[in-house]
């Protein structure tokens, strides 16, 4: 087994809301710096910018897997993570066309750029990504599994987005894996302020949007990393674990 400091929810310039700083090869260099090995590209319903990360990654030691924050129909964001790029482009040909047409406004939204591994602009994204797509999580979570990747519902105690807030309740019908909760509260809080939360495990990423948000805050004890270990360290099986701090 082998331990990967990880950050699994990141976002670059095609993120309107993330700083311009978010650029692949400075989102890089800042986490080799504080000692992460593993992170996902999560850009607001688009993966454009993955394969530029993953390309400024290469002989850093660091691995990008390809993800995607996707905000359902009921306004809920969820994380949705793939092992490889081909998974996470047909889960964007599903989720295009479920996005609503409507212009990105770049003086109130900001500008949502598509950049290679340098951080030269390649194209802007015209089409607003900050919306919600007409999909449901239990939908979504089924698209997610049947193209091998893993859903993790987003900062389920914010009140923006989070599916507590929005819903006030993880859906009976659905197999979550875990939750992920804001770096703001522990663990041991977060089971205290919503009990409806109790028995999922908890993970914390930065949901980073500028370089210092950049946490690291969960550890995955994996033989490598997948997606496939990773579900397997949420559930504690077959000697995988993973802990927070």
């Amino acid at each position: 087994m082998e331990s990967f400091r990880a950050d699994l929810h990141l976002h670059t310039v095609l993120s309107p809301c993330a700083e311009i700083e978010m650029l692949p090869s400075l989102i890089i260099a800042e986490a080799v710096e504080r000692g992460i090995r593993l992170i996902a590209v999560t850009d607001h319903n688009a993966t454009g910018n993955v394969i530029a990360v993953q390309k400024a990654a290469e002989g850093s030691g660091l691995i990008v897997i390809p993800g995607m924050e996707l905000q359902t129909r009921e306004e809920v964001h969820v994380l949705c993570l793939f092992d490889t790029l081909e998974q996470a482009q047909a889960f964007q040909a599903m989720v295009d066309p479920l996005l609503p047409d409507i212009a990105n406004n770049p003086d109130y939204f900001g500008f949502q750029l598509v950049v290679d591994s340098e951080g030269k602009i390649e194209r802007e994204e015209t089409r607003l990504l900050l919306t919600s797509a007409d999909i449901s999580i239990e939908k979504a979570l089924e698209a997610t599994n049947r193209l091998g990747g893993i859903l993790i519902p987003a900062h389920v105690n914010r009140k923006a987005f989070g599916l507590i807030e929005m819903l006030g309740f993880v859906p009976e019908n659905m197999h979550i894996e875990a939750l992920e909760i804001s770096h703001h509260v522990t663990p041991e809080q977060a089971y205290q302020l919503y009990p409806q939360i109790e028995g999922y495990p908890l993970i914390q990423n930065g949901d980073a949007h500028q370089l210092a948000d950049i946490l690291g805050a969960t550890t995955y004890k994996i033989e490598k990393p997948t997606i496939a270990e990773i579900r397997l360290a949420l559930n504690n099986q077959d000697g995988r674990t993973f802990s927070i701090g």
